[in-house]
């Protein structure tokens, strides 16, 4: 399978996400457990995810599956395992790309995100974002979708409780 990962799945897997369920931990570690062992991983040719990665994924003390996964990506993005695609950024601080979708609905979607739907839009094949517990994925994923986004959330009932605001 082909995926692009949000930052916050290997965060959650690091076990640094205090809003994150122990289930949602273990739904995350798995998940990057089974993309390093056989998946593809889809990143940007101007480094924004990698960058993110490398700014969140560095665990003080024994590393995390997290961690574990950044090194991963460091040792094979030059093999198979890593594809790139271009994107192109519109701004200096590369938050907005001439691949996100231009639609009024995706105004407020989080800058810092772009990247990713910019990734998935550009591949050929369109693969999922990979989400665990950021709730904007959320909110829009009905935009999302009608622009050919799709997001696979591996801890819908953290983003449930999270949407609902319950504890």
């Amino acid at each position: 399978m082909i995926v692009i990962v949000d930052t916050n799945v290997a965060i959650v897997a690091n076990k640094k996400a205090d809003h994150a369920s122990p289930e949602c931990v273990v739904a995350c570690i798995e998940r990057l457990e089974q993309l390093m062992d056989m998946d593809t991983l889809v990143l940007d040719d101007q480094w924004c995810i990698l960058r993110e990665y490398m700014d969140y994924l560095h665990s003080e003390g024994q590393p995390g599956v997290g961690d574990r996964f950044l090194r991963w990506i460091l040792l094979n993005r030059a093999s198979e395992r890593v594809a790139h695609v271009h994107i192109t950024p519109t701004d200096p601080t590369k938050t907005d790309f001439v691949e996100f979708p231009s639609n009024p609905e995706l105004e407020k979607f989080n800058r810092s995100d772009r990247m990713f739907v910019a990734v998935t839009l550009a591949h050929p094949d369109h693969p999922p974002i990979l989400n665990a517990v950021d709730a904007d994925w959320v909110e829009f994923k009905q935009a999302l979708a009608n622009n050919g986004v799709r997001v696979e959330s591996l801890c819908p009932a953290d983003l449930d409780r999270l949407v609902s605001g319950t504890s």
